[in-house]
């Protein structure tokens, strides 16, 4: 019996047949050498995005449960940051309300621009109103956290109140240094004591961040499931073992 929820496994599987999750030699924007990489941006059929939205509505559901008296969500709005968050904050909230229509009814989304508009409605801000809202963010992944800071920043100066986070996979990476960056050699130990780059983003802004996917979850998958060979395997917990928070 898998240890994992059906929706993960599934996706885990869509995740292969289609090559959203590859394996190879892959160089990151921290500079460090990947043995796998997630395309998020190949979730572009409507069966693919479908199965998406519903594991991320999932694990909202479980991860952000209702308050038991009143059967009310911890939050009001999804917020998608410009541009992968966009399709994702409508797609999501839709497989909400399918999955639990008088608990998730009554939410509503927006996203940012990148560039404000002078004409029509002006602004930058597509979408619900956020002031007074309690918001949830959806991306498709924390690499640097600098999109999920800028997207923190624009729901307060609109009056929003941040509660959580979510994104599609938690690479559970340590902090990327300063060398790796400028594509220098170490040795893994400036990485000792670092925390991961969810965990800085959720001391920096104070709420839970949570992933439909860790890396924990897709080895595990991975061995579950096969799909791919034993050596693929080997080579993430490796990358684990150097670079796992």
């Amino acid at each position: 019996m898998s240890t994992l929820p059906q929706y993960k496994l599934d996706l885990l599987r869509l995740c292969l047949t289609h090559r959203i999750l590859t394996f190879g030699t892959f160089t990151l924007k921290s500079g460090r050498t990947s043995p796998y990489f997630f395309n998020a941006g190949l979730f572009n059929t409507s069966s693919l995005l479908s199965a998406l939205s519903t594991a991320y509505a999932q694990t909202i559901a479980s991860a952000f449960p209702s308050d038991p008296s009143s059967s009310s969500p911890p939050f009001d709005l999804l917020f998608g940051p410009a541009y992968k968050g966009i399709p994702l904050a409508s797609t999501v909230l839709l497989s909400l309300g399918h999955l639990d229509g008088s608990t998730y009814g009554d939410l509503s989304y927006a996203f940012n621009r990148k560039e404000a508009k002078a004409h029509g409605e002006g602004g930058n801000i597509v979408g619900a109103s956020l002031k007074g809202k309690k918001v949830l963010i959806i991306d498709d992944v924390i690499t640097a956290g600098t999109a999920i800071r800028e997207a923190v920043e624009i729901i307060r100066r609109e009056g929003g109140v941040v509660v959580g986070i979510i994104v599609a996979l938690d690479r559970g990476e340590k902090v990327a240094s300063e060398a790796e960056r400028r594509g220098e050699k170490t040795d893994g130990r400036e990485e000792e004591g670092r925390c991961s780059t969810v965990e800085m983003v959720r001391r920096e802004v104070g709420v839970r961040v949570e992933a439909v996917l860790t890396l924990e979850d897709v080895i595990r998958g991975l061995k579950e499931a096969g799909g791919v060979g034993e050596e693929e395997v080997r080579g993430m917990e490796e990358y684990r073992g150097r670079y796992g928070a």
